[in-house]
């Protein structure tokens, strides 16, 4: 369910739950174009909105943010203590283009390839063991290997989408294999045992998630062929 402001949220949640939703979740997408508007003044609405769709329904609810905020950290954790059984990470602004033929503004939808994995991959990496909730990685999730990823950096889900677009239901079969076949080569019993094994708080150098680790991203360019 997609929401900006307070108000016919809540009922519209009532009736997903009636109807016989087990969870709903909640995607707050707002582009912000008012000079006027802070940032407090946006992350409090969209708080105080998960607020008044939690007091409503019963059922899990998760939340899908935007990675447009200036603390993450602690905007998820305020979104949590508003009653967020769950964070997705992150949805994805659809960017206008221009026809400079026609001189209209052009409307399409490029779907996610593994490289945009990164950035939800890095943030659920740094928040995971330090807010107290359950995370789903969306975005770049298109192999075996984009799932293994989304596991070991403390996720519960990896959300496929845009490669069940682009491959049919099929792929998911193929995906689950080889990831079985990974796990098994490594003597992995569950995926349990490998989430947020990659996380910040549990790898050698955490200070490879944070801007410490920019020099070496720099020097890296050398080694390209």
């Amino acid at each position: 369910m997609n929401g900006v402001s307070r108000g016919g949220w809540t009922s519209y949640a009532r009736k997903i739950e009636e109807v016989g939703a087990d969870a709903l979740e909640l995607n707050v997408y707002y582009v912000a174009t008012d000079l006027d508007m802070t940032s407090s003044d946006i992350e409090d609405t969209q708080v105080e909105l998960v607020a008044e769709v939690r007091s409503g329904i019963n059922i899990p609810l998760a939340v899908k943010i935007s990675p447009f905020v200036t603390s993450i950290p602690n905007f998820a954790k305020r979104l949590v203590d508003a009653g967020a059984n769950g964070l997705v990470l992150f949805n994805r602004f659809y960017q206008p283009d221009f026809d400079l033929d026609e001189l209209e503004i052009v409307h399409s939808l490029d779907l996610s390839t593994s490289s945009d994995l990164r950035l939800p991959l890095r943030w659920i990496s740094i928040l995971h063991g330090k807010v107290n909730t359950d995370f789903a990685l969306t975005s770049g999730v298109h192999s075996y290997m984009d799932v293994l990823k989304a596991m070991m950096a403390g996720a519960k889900v990896a959300m496929m989408a845009s490669s069940l677009l682009h491959s049919g239901e099929q792929a998911i079969g193929q995906i689950l294999s080889d990831l079985e076949e990974w796990m098994k080569e490594r003597e992995y019993q569950s995926i349990q045992q490998m989430q947020g094994s990659m996380s910040q708080k549990s790898v050698r150098e955490p200070a490879a998630f944070e801007r410490a680790n920019y020099m070496k991203v720099l020097n890296s360019f050398r080694d390209l062929p």
